[in-house]
């Protein structure tokens, strides 16, 4: 599947939210306030998980594709309260990452834990996928101190389609009736996640927005539904930032939640 950014790209997309980000942690009121769409989380607590889990990954590209699962990812330091250091000991774990994926380059094998789905097990598939949790988390960030933001149009347009890709696509039997789910982007760009009994594949369309999301495969038992709204909108609704009704939802909208629900095998 055609990437839509390259890796000098996301690199620099990276390191472009992970500012934005600490902008806004830098104009909250206080590090203990709760962050509305993370809500178990202080504003502490989530600068927390995105610097420990941006030095987690750059030591898990740093060790090579035959690294054990998940081994590198024990051990990262804890940032310090002091908000000023904090910020600092994010920029540092934000560059950690950016240096490791500079080093290893686009093409090197990396341990993922999407190992089963249609992202490639990659450096580049890995920096891809971290664009999208630092401009999500920055968004959390941006609407904890009241000003949120969409998220850059090229970040996003890649975000719906790596979070087709990676998060959703499996050769894990669908549970339910076949069915096709059309997720459009008033950007201009489409996809189809086809779910059957050999999984759920993700697929561009060729022609955004004229394809209904019915009759997969000409099955008359096929159901389909589509959402439709600005890129950002459907990256944010995908990771649960926003809800459905913020969306143009049509068809049967019960198939995104059977999808949400889903816990394919692993």
């Amino acid at each position: 599947m055609e990437n839509t950014l390259e890796f000098p790209d996301l690199l620099r997309m990276i390191d472009e939210r992970s500012t934005a980000f600490r902008a806004a942690v830098a104009s909250a009121p206080s590090l203990d306030v709760q962050v509305p769409t993370c809500p178990e989380w202080t504003l502490f607590d989530l600068v927390q998980h995105l610097g420990q889990g941006r030095r987690s990954w750059a030591a898990t590209i740093a060790a090579g594709p035959a690294a054990p699962a998940k081994s590198t990812a024990e051990g990262a330091p804890v940032g310090p309260r002091e908000r000023e250091a904090l910020l600092a000991w994010l920029a540092a774990s934000t560059q950690e990452l950016l240096d490791a994926l500079r080093e290893a380059g686009p093409d090197r094998g990396c341990w993922t834990w999407w190992g089963a789905s249609q992202s490639p097990q990659t450096c580049g598939a890995v920096a891809r996928h971290q664009l999208q949790e630092v401009a999500v988390h920055t968004y959390d960030a941006q609407i904890t101190v009241g000003a949120p933001q969409p998220l850059p149009d090229e970040a996003a347009l890649d975000g719906v389609e790596d979070f087709l890709s990676t998060c959703c696509a499996t050769p894990s039997a669908w549970p339910h009736k076949a069915a096709a789910l059309d997720f459009h982007a008033t950007e201009g760009r489409s996809w189809r996640l086809t779910l059957n009994g050999d999984g759920a594949r993700s697929t561009r369309l060729t022609t955004p927005g004229t394809m209904p999301a019915t009759d997969v495969d000409g099955g008359p038992d096929a159901v389909g539904a589509s959402v439709r709204g600005t890129a950002s909108e459907l990256v944010l609704f995908m990771y649960d930032r926003i809800p459905m009704d913020s969306l143009q939802i049509d068809g049967d909208g019960h198939l995104f939640d059977l999808l949400r629900e889903w816990e394919p095998e692993e």
